[in-house]
C-alpha cells in the first residue's frame, strides 16, 4: 500500500481541514488539489494522504480516486478521499510542497481509544520549540 503525505497549508488543526474541505468539495465529500498527476497514481487507490499540520503527521484520510480536473484554478489533479480526516499518531515531519509517497511500513497508526503519548494537549508554539530543539 502506497500513500503521500501533504501540508495543511493555513490550517492550524484537523477541525479545520475538514470544514475547509466541506465548504470547497460540498457536504459528503472531500478531497484535495495537487499541481501534477501522481506518477504512481494507480498504487495509491486505497492508499491514505496523511495531512501535515504544524510540521506533524496528525491525520489520514483514504484515497478514493485521482484524476485531472478543470478546476477555477485551472487543469489540476483532484484527490477525492473519504470524508473525515482520521487522527493518527502524531509524529514530526518536515513541511514540503506538493505531496511526497509515504511507503505503508512509515505510516503512523490510526489514534485509537485514547492511546496517546500526550503531545497533542501541548500548545503548537510548544511543540514547535520542542521540534526545533529535536526533543520530540
Amino acid at each position: 500500500m502506497l500513500h503521500l503525505t501533504k501540508v495543511a497549508v493555513g490550517c492550524p488543526d484537523i477541525e479545520t481541514l475538514a470544514a475547509r474541505q466541506t465548504q470547497w468539495w460540498g457536504d459528503g465529500r472531500a478531497g484535495a488539489h495537487t499541481r501534477f498527476m501522481p506518477k504512481r497514481a494507480e498504487e495509491l487507490i486505497g492508499g491514505s494522504i496523511f495531512w501535515i499540520i504544524a510540521h506533524r503527521l496528525v491525520a489520514r484520510q483514504t484515497i478514493l480516486s485521482i484524476a485531472m480536473a478543470t478546476t477555477a484554478w485551472g487543469e489540476k489533479c483532484a484527490i477525492e478521499l473519504v470524508p473525515g480526516p482520521v487522527a493518527v499518531q502524531a509524529r514530526p515531519c518536515r513541511a514540503h510542497q506538493g505531496w511526497r509517497y509515504l511507503a505503508a511500513e512509515d505510516a503512523p497508526a490510526d489514534f485509537v481509544d485514547g492511546t496517546s503519548d500526550g503531545i497533542e494537549a501541548l500548545p503548537a508554539g510548544l511543540v514547535r520549540e520542542l521540534q526545533a530543539l529535536w526533543l520530540l
